[in-house]
């Protein structure tokens, strides 16, 4: 009994967490964030203060879980494992670019570099909490394909900053700045295989396997 208990009271809990999330998403992305209360985020959400205060203690603490969760993955995306380079970092490419395509992303950025000069620990938030694991997971791949002697790369930050740069500057970079810029399906797929085909020439040691993709 004590167990279904206290299974049902964390389902409650994560439900709420869940809407004071898309409650403030919503008015981050409508006020800004210095508009932003969390009383105002408490009362569109339908929970109290005192909930609200219990799941997010400060409103820094409330915008670092929306952007974790923005860019958060399916637990079943686990790295691919090393041995054709191709196929890994294609897998990896276009994860990353749906990533960065999804809704409201354009937008969490624009927030981001809005408030940059009076809260600039936003900044601090969206690299640690969300570019920065998805720029490791894409080291730790390389690393683990330079291990298994599939690729030579003397730096491999470096290669994997370029790799997911060629990826992010034409998919998403240019919609912060070029009204109406979109990239269709078939392009952003044409984008990451460009992307692999590149990075495979630079640092394969066994020739340019075209890309394999998901």
């Amino acid at each position: 009994m004590g167990r279904a208990v206290s299974t049902y009271h964390q389902r409650i809990a994560q439900e709420k967490r869940s809407v004071i999330l898309e409650a403030a998403t919503a008015l981050f992305l409508e006020l800004g964030y210095d508009r932003t209360s969390l009383a105002r985020i408490a009362e569109h959400s339908g929970v109290s203060r005192a909930t609200l205060f219990k799941q997010f203690p400060s409103k820094a603490a409330l915008f670092d879980a929306m952007v974790t969760e923005s860019w958060s993955v399916d637990d079943e995306e686990t790295a691919p494992p090393a041995g054709d380079v191709a196929h890994g970092l294609g897998v990896l490419g276009h994860r990353y670019a749906a990533l960065l395509c999804r809704p409201r992303m354009t937008d969490l950025f624009r927030i981001v570099i809005a408030e940059l000069p009076r809260f600039p620990e936003l900044a601090d938030a969206q690299f640690a909490r969300g570019k920065m694991p998805y720029f490791e997971s894409v080291r730790t791949y390389l690393v683990a394909e330079h291990e298994a002697g599939t690729v030579q790369i003397d730096d491999v930050e470096l290669a994997a900053t370029q790799f997911l740069g060629m990826i992010s500057n034409y998919v998403f970079w240019p919609t912060l700045l070029v009204p109406g810029w979109e990239v269709g399906a078939e392009r952003v797929a044409e984008v990451v295989d460009e992307a692999v085909r590149t990075a495979v020439a630079r640092y394969s040691t066994a020739g340019s396997p075209t890309p394999t993709g998901d």
